[in-house]
């Protein structure tokens, strides 16, 4: 079925259907409502391109996300989605993966679907080299871009992000107020969002004027075996430490995993404290401690200064959210 089906079922002109599905108000209530039990009597759908092409507006956002299998990353595209859908936005899910040509890849994808915004989540996106953020900046030219958990000065790129650097360096000062002198930090990210965190970390030992040990700042791949297997290394090496703070939970859960077969107890022996609060975080024995950076504060913050940019309104470039540490059974704060 088509629009012309509809038209001729209604009694309605062609340009009549057109403005239905448009939203144009100078259609009558009572021609409206024909024109749309016939649309739904004989199961049309407006394509979306084609209204679209009317309303000069696709209702339609972009969220770009590297890896869906990340906890943080899963439940950012939720609340992202679910917000989208409150707004009456529609949305294309991209999983690009960590490469910068795929990257490149989606978002031109994106940008050749007419959305009306692109929302990049996690600061992964974020190169290290500037030049290589210069696509980022191109599209921006094009359509409002959102970063999350990212950083990038320009024109119609709006940032919302938390306030890693000061989690992190609290967390770390309330185990050194508490006595703990030796505290490993383990990384999987030098990301935008990864080096805020170990710069909260480095500022921490450097405030309460305990020596920055280099072999305390170890970078590791976000799972568990590699998590144990580091450990197991560096405990061969004799490196002693009597707390560890990690920049993800699932970190921590292999820090949990390999203390307790080491024989050592958790927080007696050694604390720990994890990133992101997320539901890993409970379901471990003991239940770890955590920093929650609030991923749907985040994304609802997010989502609301986008809608004020397409309305046409004046926002900030950068919008900062304060972290919170939650404590349970891995410290004993």
């Amino acid at each position: 079925m088509n629009i012309y089906d509809v038209s001729q079922k209604a009694g309605v002109s062609i340009a009549t259907v057109s403005r239905v599905i448009n939203g144009n108000p100078n259609v009558s209530e009572k021609t409206k409502q024909k024109v749309l039990d016939v649309m739904k009597e004989i199961g049309y759908t407006p394509n979306v391109f084609a209204r679209g092409l009317g309303l000069n507006t696709m209702k339609t956002i972009g969220i770009m996300c590297s890896d869906s299998s990340d906890t943080f990353l899963a439940n950012a595209v939720y609340h992202l989605e679910q917000n989208l859908r409150k707004n009456g936005y529609d949305s294309f899910l991209c999983c690009t993966g960590y490469e910068l040509h795929t990257k490149q890849k989606y978002l031109k994808l994106l940008l050749s679907k007419r959305v009306d915004a692109i929302v990049m989540v996690g600061s992964s996106f974020l190169e290290a080299n500037k030049k290589d953020n210069a696509y980022i900046m191109e599209a921006a030219d094009e359509v409002p871009i959102m970063l999350i958990n990212g950083y990038l000065s320009h024109p119609r790129i709006y940032c919302t992000l938390c306030d890693d650097h000061q989690a992190v360096y609290d967390a770390v000062s309330k185990l050194i107020t508490q006595g703990r002198k030796k505290i490993l930090y383990l990384f999987n990210s030098k990301s935008y969002s990864g080096l805020q965190k170990l710069s909260g970390y480095k500022a921490a030992i450097a405030a309460h004027e305990l020596t920055l040990d280099e072999n305390l700042m170890q970078m590791c791949p976000n799972n568990l075996a590699d998590t144990k297997n580091l450990l197991n290394s560096l405990a061969k090496q004799g490196l002693d430490y009597d707390a560890v703070v990690t920049a993800e939970d699932l970190l921590a859960i292999g820090t949990i995993k390999f203390i307790k077969d080491s024989g050592k107890q958790i927080p007696q022996d050694i604390s720990i404290i994890g990133y992101n609060n997320s539901l890993l975080t409970t379901c471990c024995d003991p239940e770890l401690t955590s920093i929650d950076n609030h991923v749907e504060t985040l994304c609802i913050s997010t989502i609301s200064t986008l809608m004020r940019v397409l309305n046409g309104n004046d926002v900030p470039n950068k919008t900062t959210i304060s972290n919170d540490l939650i404590v349970r059974k891995t410290t004993n704060f």
